[in-house]
């Protein structure tokens, strides 16, 4: 069903013409009768699972989308449910084809750009949020960080009311881990790519002193100077707990001056990076929020901007849709090779999603199996060109739709996107996600609107509109593209008028703590 066209209607919902399998827009009871498909339901099917289309033989290709989630793990009769009990997991060759679909995306001219409100920074890098940040370099500092910025309370910062807040960002890791290599890098990565971003007036980087992530180290690799908008603390050598925070807190009065001075000012859609992340999938998710977000996320890239799709687990089984939209083979073997280490090296016998099952609530919602998640996570990255492939929090500097290494765990993954520059998240949910993630302000985007209707204090948008037939695929783009550019100019999200985000702070831990 060309859903950017069409508005949904009838008890089941057909994705293309050679499925053979259709999805139950509402709950379906045994004997409804299916007249769009001149079938009667064997089976009561929970909405948004999926209903044999015609009769399936035993080893046949389940096809939602035109695309293989999975494979009839017995002969399964017209109108029967299809879901992970009879559906068999298992690996299938895919032709990356690297590159021949690419077309390059006609951007609009510059006199017809979308504009947001920003702020400027002195690199050239524009922010949605005007944040001061508190970085620990290990777990050790962790108490000290949190104390120094609950020391700004809001009664406070209402003196400075051009400041969104001061956040303290503490995290697991820091010592009992490799001194080189990887982890890490990754780490000092990560923490470099936050000291640096826009949405920080000012940062504060506080160590404890002895532990392997050595605040020189960090310094070192990031190509970090302490200066105007970069302090730094070691608390065995800044006199312990109390001192250290102390003069921590003396350091953020002095600095919250300066930070509310900066002021919003117009600036292109083109210093818009926006991360795209999806938590609590259901079956609606591949129909339409991820779907309505990807087109959104085409028109911010005709405008200039960057969209960054990630979660490695979560595109495995469709990656070969994606390579061959990479701008060159280079691009696309990138990709694969991420792919390759995830299934190689990283996760071998261990039971998670990218070895075939998804989480209960996926489950519940009605994804069967990985490939069936990935079908729809791969959907919010649009239909333009793959520009490039990003390790985890690497800086992304290319502009359209690129892809970074992450997990699927969300806040580990949306941390990687923040890291490498993104100033607003995207998250789609059918189960009903609740994340934030400061210094990012984060949209919620709803698959169905029972869920969004019971969860409306954390979701921001609801795409279900387009389920119920009075909102169409186009509409829902633009819509998101909307609330993106007025969220990025300074309306609250859902998750910052609850409080989200001190706690979403956590930095992928690849390697072995000893």
């Amino acid at each position: 069903m060309d859903t950017s066209q069409k508005r949904i209607a009838g008890p089941v919902i057909r994705l293309h013409p050679a499925d053979n399998v259709v999805v139950a827009r509402v709950a379906v009871t045994i004997g409804t009768p299916v007249p769009s498909e001149g079938i009667t339901a064997r089976s009561q099917v929970p909405a948004g699972h999926k209903i044999a289309a015609r009769d399936l033989a035993a080893g046949e290709p389940i096809l939602k989308y035109d695309t293989c989630i999975g494979f009839a793990a017995e002969d399964i009769a017209a109108g029967t449910w299809v879901h992970s009990h009879n559906v068999s997991f298992r690996e299938y060759d895919r032709d990356y084809a690297h590159g021949r679909d690419y077309v390059a995306t006609a951007l609009l001219p510059e006199a017809e750009r979308a504009t947001f409100l920003g702020y400027r920074r002195s690199d050239g890098q524009v922010g949605t949020r005007n944040y001061v940040g508190i970085l620990s370099t290990v777990n050790c500092s962790a108490t000290v960080v949190h104390k120094v910025a609950q020391a700004f309370t809001p009664e406070v910062l209402a003196a400075f009311p051009n400041i969104d807040g001061v956040v303290g960002l503490s995290h697991g890791l820091g010592c009992g881990m490799e001194m080189s290599g990887e982890p890490m890098q990754l780490l000092r990565r990560t923490l470099g790519g936050y000291a640096r971003h826009p949405n920080f007036a000012a940062v504060l980087v506080i160590g404890l002193g002895c532990e392997r992530n050595q605040l020189a180290g960090l310094l070192e690799q990031e190509g970090l100077s302490p200066g105007e908008r970069l302090h730094t603390f070691v608390m065995q050598e800044s006199g312990g707990t109390r001192r250290t925070i102390e003069a921590a807190v003396a350091a953020v009065k002095a600095l919250l001056p300066a930070a509310n001075a900066v002021r919003r000012e117009p600036a292109p859609a083109s210093h818009l990076k926006a991360g795209l992340q999806c938590g609590g999938s259901d079956g609606f998710s591949s129909i339409t929020a991820n779907p309505a977000l990807g087109a959104a996320m085409d028109i911010l890239v005709r405008h200039g901007g960057t969209a960054i799709l990630s979660e490695t687990p979560e595109i495995y089984g469709v990656e070969h849709t994606l390579t061959r939209r990479a701008r060159s083979r280079e691009v696309g073997e990138k990709l694969v090779e991420r792919i390759r280490w995830w299934k190689d090296e990283y996760s071998p016998g261990r039971d998670v999603q990218i070895n075939g099952l998804v989480s209960p609530g996926n489950q519940a919602g009605g994804l069967a199996n990985i490939f069936e998640k990935s079908l729809g996570s791969s959907m919010k990255g649009g239909t333009t060109g793959l520009m490039q492939v990003y390790r985890y929090a690497e800086p992304v500097r290319e502009a359209g739709f690129v892809f970074m290494d992450t997990p699927g765990f969300d806040p580990c993954s949306a941390t990687g996107q923040i890291a490498g520059g993104a100033n607003v998240i995207l998250f789609t949910t059918g189960r009903g996600s609740m994340f934030g993630a400061k210094p990012v302000p984060s949209v919620k985007l709803a698959t169905n609107t029972p869920m969004f209707s019971r969860l409306e204090e954390d979701m921001d948008y609801n795409c279900g509109a387009i389920l119920d037939g009075t909102l169409t695929m186009p509409e829902a783009a633009q819509a998101i593209l909307d609330l993106m550019l007025r969220v990025a100019s300074g309306e609250r999200s859902k998750s910052e008028l609850l409080g989200l985000g001190d706690h979403e702070f956590v930095p992928w831990n690849i390697g072995v703590v000893s």
